[in-house]
């Protein structure tokens, strides 16, 4: 025979063994973008002086680096910064709206640091030309300022002039939130016409071992001409720089929470390289297709950079109104994009509602075990009926123990007399599992649940249960022992649950089985809390729901 509770938590082990394996192995490559021929590019990093990146001289924190620049400051409601006026270098980023920490007075996430700190991470735009007599803007211009501050109000422009007649002008604007506009132009002041390329970068310096999350990407994202195109950090120091041919995208570097990317909308090709640079310095650049300016005229280059956090409603808003396509998947919602997107609509809705992310998070448990309650009873009098004629199984058992197909069509044959169905009691957790993988996508990805607080110790549903039992008896342990508060309730509702069920005969089996909800209350002890919170509030309404229906079939 086999026992319903046995097929229950294999199902439950084997499926996320799997899915844990093959997010881990083969992150969701969606895409099916064709590397170009490696195309031979005009040399890029010696026009912007990217080896300044990586050197041997001690890094400087970014206050020395700054304080003897001249800056141009950028405000708005959702950044603080400064462009450096030398290069005019996007280099150095605060998000006002985020904090490092939960500490009160924790300073505001940084995400752009100038070259000579710890880890520089930086973009730029500029000209490149298959002249080399020609003076080009370069990371050492230093331009002339016409304004005094980027705000969405006033944007500002700069002008250098090479001294062999090109005026090379930028015009800079940001909106409300991380979108900044790049309008490049060059004006022809010579007898003859010169041939352009424009060129933009994105530079930094990144230790994959600092990763904050194995399961959400981080690295380059990319859509590419309508495709998806995902890179780890550990996969391209292993791989050639790649190029490709973009007239409509974006491209940038991905971090869990916040993201980088220059935007393309053009009628031409770019050619997009990604490059390891050595020493955990990777490059994303982009060349345009080449600009003919005739004596006396002038021709512009526009490109958008987006510098900011993962905020879904905002990416999805750039979608709609700024034609910027599948900007959405900036975001590694992973396999279930088709769930995932949707359970962080609702979270972010009955967040609104509540007010309190962790009674959201329980509302919606709440709310899908009501959807499934109808599939859920089912599985539920199959499970009873089965404890109900558990003594007759095992009289079978014992009856037939030398006769294993007689003992199987026996078992069979009092299942059809009772009209028991022993596979109706898994269907439920097989609804489950995609609901439960897609659930703890959503709070490791999305923004919005990073420090939300519960109730109580848990102020921050994004991370693991901090009230620990090394935090309340000072007995240090290690790190896959020391467990909080709720993985230790989610694992109590577990095993009530289990005994709920029909036990297996076999010995062994329940002894393995017995097992499982500490097996699950220790690998769930380091998930995010919410999603130990919604597993213990599930398994509670299953527990009061299965009750119900074994006392209305007269079983104990």
């Amino acid at each position: 025979m086999k026992e319903e509770t046995k097929g229950l938590y294999l199902a439950v082990l084997l499926s996320i063994i799997i899915i844990f394996t093959v997010n881990y192995l083969f992150p969701a490559q969606k895409t099916s973008a064709t590397p170009q021929p490696e195309a031979k590019l005009p040399e890029i990093a010696a026009q912007s002086n990217v080896d300044k990146v990586v050197g041997d001289n001690q890094p400087l924190t970014v206050a020395e680096i700054i304080e003897n620049q001249q800056r141009i400051p950028v405000q708005n409601s959702a950044i603080n910064g400064s462009i450096r006026l030398q290069g005019a270098r996007f280099d150095y980023l605060q998000l006002a709206k985020y904090k490092q920490t939960l500490e009160e007075n924790s300073p505001d996430v940084e995400l752009l640091f100038p070259a000579g700190s710890e880890t520089p991470y930086f973009a730029e735009v500029g000209w490149l030309s298959n002249d080399t007599s020609l003076k080009l803007p370069s990371a050492e211009t230093l331009w002339t300022l016409k304004g005094q501050k980027l705000t969405p109000q006033t944007p500002i422009t700069l002008e250098w002039n090479n001294g062999q007649g090109l005026k090379f002008i930028q015009t800079i604007s940001v909106d409300d939130n991380y979108l900044f506009n790049i309008t490049q132009t060059v004006e022809n002041n010579t007898q003859n016409p010169i041939v352009l390329y424009p060129y933009g970068l994105i530079s930094r310096v990144y230790n994959p071992e600092q990763q904050q999350s194995a399961v959400v990407h981080e690295g380059i994202s990319s859509v590419i001409n309508g495709d998806l195109e995902e890179i780890k950090y550990k996969d391209l120091k292993e791989k050639k720089p790649e190029t490709f041919n973009v007239s409509e995208g974006w491209a940038g570097f991905s971090d869990r929470y916040w993201f980088s990317a220059f935007i393309f909308n053009d009628a031409q090709d770019n050619n997009l390289t990604f490059t390891n640079n050595g020493n955990n310095s990777y490059q994303i650049d982009y060349r345009g297709a080449p600009l003919t300016i005739a004596s006396g005229a002038a021709a512009s280059k526009q490109v958008r950079f987006f510098a900011g956090a993962k905020e879904i409603k905002l990416l999805d808003n750039y979608t709609d109104n700024a034609n910027i396509k599948k900007f959405d998947l900036a975001v590694d919602f992973g396999w279930y994009y088709f769930l995932t997107k949707p359970f962080f609509y609702i979270l972010t809705f009955l967040y609104g509602f509540i007010g309190n992310m962790g009674w959201a998070i329980l509302l919606f448990a709440a709310l899908l075990r009501l959807l499934m309650f109808p599939i859920a009873n089912k599985s539920y009098e199959s499970m009873s009926k089965m404890k109900k004629i558990q003594p007759k199984i095992m009289a079978l058992q014992e009856k037939y123990k030398d006769n294993k197909m007689l003992l199987q069509q026996s078992t069979m044959d009092l299942y059809r007399r009772e009209k028991i169905n022993p596979a109706s009691g898994c269907l439920p957790l097989f609804i489950q599992i995609p609901i439960f993988f897609s659930l703890y996508k959503v709070l490791n990805i999305s923004i919005e649940i990073r420090h939300a607080p519960f109730i109580g110790w848990i102020k921050d549903l994004s991370a693991p249960d901090p009230l620990t039992i090394s935090v309340w008896s000072h007995i240090p342990l290690p790190s896959l022992l020391d467990i909080g508060v709720w993985p230790i309730l989610m694992g109590l509702t577990m095993w009530i649950q289990q005994k709920l069920n029909p036990a297996p005969a076999n010995k062994d089996q329940a002894r393995m089985f017995a097992l499982m909800p500490l097996i699950f209350t220790f690998m769930l002890g380091h998930f995010a809390s919410g999603l130990v919170i919604y597993w213990t509030l599930s398994n509670v309404l299953s527990i009061l729901q299965q009750k119900a229906i074994m006392r209305k079939n007269g079983v104990d």
